[in-house]
């Protein structure tokens, strides 16, 4: 499995609920605190401003373009930012089941949203290294985009047998891939495991750290597979990922043992050697300096999935 597709395996971004919604003539709706979940639109047809708290500048939104809030900020959506705005509540309680919302007619504007929690225990490994608005402009060579969320589209104008399942896929599948988009820009490089994977001879790299975590990986074999000489791997990898090879799959490893310890019942005798360590003490000492906890505190203190589902409320996707 490739490290993307690792890394959002173990955030388990849920999709709350996806929804349309279709305006006519002059508008502007104020959006709450997202609760850290991440929102992701898509403009059909249309165009409108999009202001998020704490962003000095708004963007302009164009048919097609689509875009994704990582940050949970209050934002607003506007054919005119100086108009007094309505509160989201007020419009959108009939979407909380799903469809499409009408407002002034609906004949001018067209947007399809999802609205993401991530319930595994290590949201911020995606995101705090992405900007508050991730903006995906409309062009050339996004056909799969553009197929998904006009799928999706019409999903929700004409809900079938099976509808709510293929919504929910559809949501995911837009996610992903305007994250990809936004790590295969150049222009909007950063330093991150996401913005690496842009990289060939990094995400190289990764992958092989995340094929095999076991493994007892040397910083001259993770060269090799890199295809460079071990010094220039070491300095690129610093440089584009933000810490050294190894401290990397040390992470990535207690990462992997944190879900484990959350989500299973395997004892720590069998996690260890998974993941590379011939020894409990060994494993114990380094996921302590990595995740702040010994492994049987962390195992202990987690609540489990379904309790953490059971605490968070339906909440509709355009709210």
């Amino acid at each position: 499995m490739d490290p993307l597709s690792n890394v959002l395996s173990l955030l388990k971004p849920r999709n709350y609920l996806s929804a349309g919604f279709e305006a006519g003539g002059e508008w502007s709706i104020q959006f709450p605190d997202q609760r850290d979940g991440v929102k992701c639109g898509a403009v059909v047809s249309g165009h409108c401003w999009l202001s998020v708290e704490g962003v000095p500048e708004a963007v302009r939104l164009q048919t097609g373009d689509c875009f994704l809030m990582p940050s949970g900020r209050p934002f607003r959506l506007a054919t005119d930012l100086s108009l007094p705005p309505v509160g989201a509540a007020t419009i959108f309680a009939s979407a909380r089941t799903g469809g499409i919302v009408s407002y002034n007619g609906g004949d001018d504007f067209l947007l399809v949203s999802s609205r993401f929690a991530l319930t595994g225990a290590h949201a911020g490994l995606l995101l705090r290294i992405l900007p508050p608005i991730v903006l995906i402009r409309d062009e050339p060579g996004q056909a799969a985009l553009r197929w998904s969320v006009e799928r999706m589209m019409q999903e929700l104008r004409e809900p079938q047998p099976g509808g709510f399942l293929i919504v929910q896929h559809l949501a995911h599948m837009i996610l992903v891939q305007a994250l990809r988009l936004h790590l295969a820009d150049g222009s909007r490089a950063g330093v991150g495991w996401l913005f690496a994977l842009a990289d060939k001879q990094m995400s190289a790299a990764m992958t092989a750290m995340h094929d095999d975590p076991a493994r007892r990986w040397t910083l001259q074999e993770l060269a090799a597979r890199a295809g460079m000489s071990r010094s220039t791997f070491a300095l690129r990898f610093k440089e584009t990922v933000g810490t050294s090879p190894m401290d990397y799959l040390v992470h990535w490893r207690m990462l992997l043992a944190g879900d484990r310890l959350e989500n299973s019942r395997e004892p720590i005798s069998l996690i260890a050697p998974s993941l590379g360590y011939e020894s409990e003490a060994a494993f114990s000492t380094a996921f302590k300096r990595v995740m702040g906890c010994s492994p049987r505190q962390y195992g202990r203190n987690r609540q489990s999935p379904r309790a953490e589902l059971g605490q968070r409320r339906q909440v509709g996707a355009a709210d």
